[in-house]
C-alpha cells in the first residue's frame, strides 16, 4: 500500500483531469468530479463510480433543474493495490478516464474492449 496524503491524491486527481483533452471536458455537462477515501461497503474495491444519467441518455429537457452526475474517485482502495505514487497516478489516470466514459454512455464492456477496463 502506498502512502500518499488526501492532498497529494487530489493533486493526482487533478493531473489526471488535465491529461484529458479539452475539446473533451467542455462537452461535459453538469458533473461534478470527486474524491473520497472508501467505497461503499458493498463494493470494498471499487476504484471509481459514476452516478448519473449519461449524455447519450438525456432528453431536450433533462438538466431543468437535475442535480450534477457525480463522479467519485476512491483514495484508499487505489492507494492499497498500487506499489508507488507513479502507479497512483497511472491507476487514477486510467480511473478517472473510465468514469469520464460512462458519463458520455460508453459501457464498461466497450472501454474493456479499447484497453481502458
Amino acid at each position: 500500500m502506498v502512502e500518499m496524503s488526501s492532498e497529494e491524491f487530489d493533486e493526482a486527481v487533478a493531473d489526471a483531469l488535465d491529461l484529458v483533452p479539452q475539446d473533451l471536458t467542455r462537452l461535459m455537462d453538469n458533473v461534478v468530479i470527486l474524491v473520497e477515501d472508501h467505497p461503499p461497503e458493498d463494493e470494498p474495491d471499487l476504484l471509481g463510480l459514476y452516478e448519473g444519467t449519461p449524455l447519450t441518455e438525456r432528453g431536450q429537457w433533462w438538466a431543468t433543474g437535475a442535480l450534477p452526475d457525480r463522479i467519485t474517485i476512491y483514495r484508499l482502495p487505489t492507494l492499497a493495490i498500487c506499489d508507488d505514487a507513479a502507479e497512483v497516478a497511472e491507476e487514477v489516470a486510467v480511473t478517472v478516464v473510465h468514469e469520464i466514459a460512462h458519463h458520455f454512455g460508453i459501457s464498461d464492456a466497450r472501454l474493456h474492449d479499447l484497453g481502458w477496463g
